[in-house]
């Protein structure tokens, strides 16, 4: 074990060390890239020796940021947002940020309580996912005039800065996939879409596709079901026991999906002979599972990064304009769908 080191460690300690002068150390700290590699290595160092820890609240106190970039997103339990949480992460890091990261379980109430939270730890800015939240969370915003911006969901119209996809163009190309195929008795398992705007703009934009096709879905070819491989499983296997079933599952999303998949394996139903399964996503794993998934594809990496670059571009401008990025989505078609 290290020993204690004795006394508080500043900056003109780690300075010495390192033989550098405290600017330089500072430099290092706050502008990375200004400073020699080699020079960054022997403070890298310095600081790892003698257990340097910068007094962030000191900063704030004489007028700097805190170098740290809230984002609150419904969950963490499953790869939904993985891809774009690490790539917002490596972003914002390249830029000097550090990330907080919180959940609030589909609730935007608790997301309201969670925003108030970073916002005590004085955040440069609070990244939130989708368009929908709570009056509570828009007013603490504007109240607080602390720069704010969603991820994962495009709107024209949004009130915040946006980087994300079209939810609603998502769920008709899954609806269209489908229809082309000669689907007309399509069965929907989705999640319940109240405080979750991504998956109700997918479904209303299916319904009205699946509507103008002649397909119209009845009570009885819907079901609810969480983002839950297991629960998703049992959401299918309770629509393919009717004593009819559809020829084909549009799900809400890559993990309803995979539990649609295994739901209808459990029934001896072969996909995609006699059930065509139809997802949107495209998360790490959709192209391993046996038979690969058909699904629509958003691209969470150039979403996390596009949000990460522009919203610390943004934190940092003397004079900040707004930006709303739309990144296009990609039909991927693999095993699990077929003509019906």
């Amino acid at each position: 074990m290290a020993p204690k080191q004795k006394g508080n460690v500043d900056i003109v300690a780690v300075a010495k060390a390192a033989k550098v002068s405290p600017s330089t150390v500072s430099r290092t700290f706050n502008h990375p890239d200004l400073v020699n590699p080699a020079t960054r290595k022997k403070i890298t160092r310095a600081v790892q020796k003698l257990g340097y820890v910068r007094n962030r609240a000191a900063q704030m106190m004489h007028g700097k940021r805190s170098g740290t970039i809230g984002l609150v997103v419904p969950t963490i339990n499953h790869a939904i947002f993985a891809e774009v949480i690490q790539a917002f992460s490596d972003a914002i890091d390249r830029a000097g940020f550090t990330l907080l990261l919180a959940s609030h379980g589909y609730d935007l109430e608790r997301e309201y309580e969670m925003v108030r939270k970073l916002m005590e730890h004085r955040v440069d800015g609070v990244a939130l996912i989708g368009l929908e939240h709570s009056e509570a969370t828009s007013r603490l915003i504007a109240q607080q005039e602390t720069p704010a911006m969603a991820i994962w969901n495009y709107a024209e119209e949004s009130e915040l800065p946006c980087v994300g996809a079209d939810n609603r163009l998502a769920g008709r190309m899954a609806a269209e996939h489908l229809v082309a195929l000669g689907h007309r008795d399509i069965g929907l398992i989705f999640p319940d879409t109240r405080g979750n705007d991504r998956a109700r703009h997918r479904l209303e934009a299916v319904l009205e596709t699946l509507d103008a096709a002649g397909a119209e879905v009845p009570e009885g070819r819907k079901s609810e079901a969480p983002y839950s491989v297991s629960l998703a499983k049992q959401a299918a296997i309770d629509l393919l026991s009717g004593s009819s079933r559809p020829t084909a599952l549009l799900c809400g999303n890559d993990v309803i999906a995979q539990g649609a998949l295994y739901g209808a394996q459990s029934c001896g139903v072969c996909v995609p002979e006699e059930l065509s399964i139809m997802g949107i996503g495209d998360f790490k794993g959709s192209v391993d599972i046996v038979p690969g998934l058909s699904t629509v594809r958003i691209p969470a990496e150039t979403i996390g990064t596009l949000a990460g670059d522009r919203f610390t571009a943004f934190i940092t401008s003397d004079e900040p304009e707004p930006f709303r990025l739309c990144c296009e989505l990609e039909q991927i078609v693999r095993g699990t769908t077929a003509v019906a």
